[in-house]
């Protein structure tokens, strides 16, 4: 049992698009579909209370028990545990969001946070701690539950992403950047693998060297976030057609 928690693990290396990565990635799905399904009747207000503090207590249980086996394992270290990574810190940030509704941080949590959860659930950056690793289990929780905070928002509590909201939160990514840029020289680490691209398999892979991945990296963002924001404009040009 110990060996599922070791953060040296014995595990094999974490295998892309096999059963142990589709698995979550169905569970998500169902649940993002039963969100949709049963959108009106998580609007009650008692009920869409209960399952918006389920959620925020259900990430900050996810990444406490994490920086709390870091930790454990005499692991923790400013180089690489730091919630500094986009998607780590987006679990933080829906916390808050959907502790107090915050509309104006849903914004950015529906362009930034939600965009990095899926790019880190598509290509996971997570070595040997495959099935059943508990790092395994911390990941997708995490970036799944930041997915389903966003959609949850969206459907329930009625935000909707905005045009302007996208430019604003490209423009905090890019300021966070080059803090964490700074950061990274100082601490010799590579959050948001911005000094270097991560061992495994990702889709910076494709995206030359550095340092011309990172321009890459933020014309690909921008394409994601219209992606992302497109049925909202789809919605709003058919409601204007009428």
């Amino acid at each position: 049992m110990h060996d599922y928690f070791q953060f040296h693990s014995n595990l094999h290396s974490f295998r892309l698009f096999s059963v142990e990565h589709f698995l979550p990635m169905g569970i998500i799905i169902v649940l993002c579909t039963l969100l949709f399904i049963f959108r009106s009747k998580l609007t009650e207000k008692r009920k869409g209370r209960f399952l918006s503090f389920f959620l925020a207590i259900l990430l900050l249980v996810s990444t406490t028990l994490e920086q709390t086996w870091l930790l454990y394992e005499h692991a923790w270290s400013l180089k690489r545990s730091l919630p500094l990574q986009l998607s780590d810190l987006s679990v933080i940030l829906a916390f808050l969001m959907l502790l107090f509704r915050g509309k104006k941080l849903f914004q950015f949590m529906y362009f930034a946070g939600l965009g990095s959860s899926i790019q880190a659930i598509l290509t996971p950056d997570l070595g040997r701690y495959s099935f059943p690793h508990f790092e395994y289990f911390e990941f997708f929780v995490s970036h799944g539950g930041v997915v389903l905070a966003c959609i949850f928002m969206v459907l329930v509590f009625n935000c909707s992403p905005t045009l302007q909201g996208m430019w604003v939160t490209i423009l905090i990514v890019n300021i966070y950047s080059g803090i964490v840029f700074f950061l990274n020289k100082w601490l010799g680490a590579n959050y948001l693998y911005i000094m270097n691209k991560p061992k495994s398999s990702s889709l910076l892979d494709y995206l030359g060297k550095w340092p011309w991945y990172l321009l890459s990296m933020e014309m690909v963002m921008i394409l994601s976030f219209y992606i992302l924001y497109s049925p909202f404009w789809l919605k709003r040009m058919k409601k204007a057609g009428k």
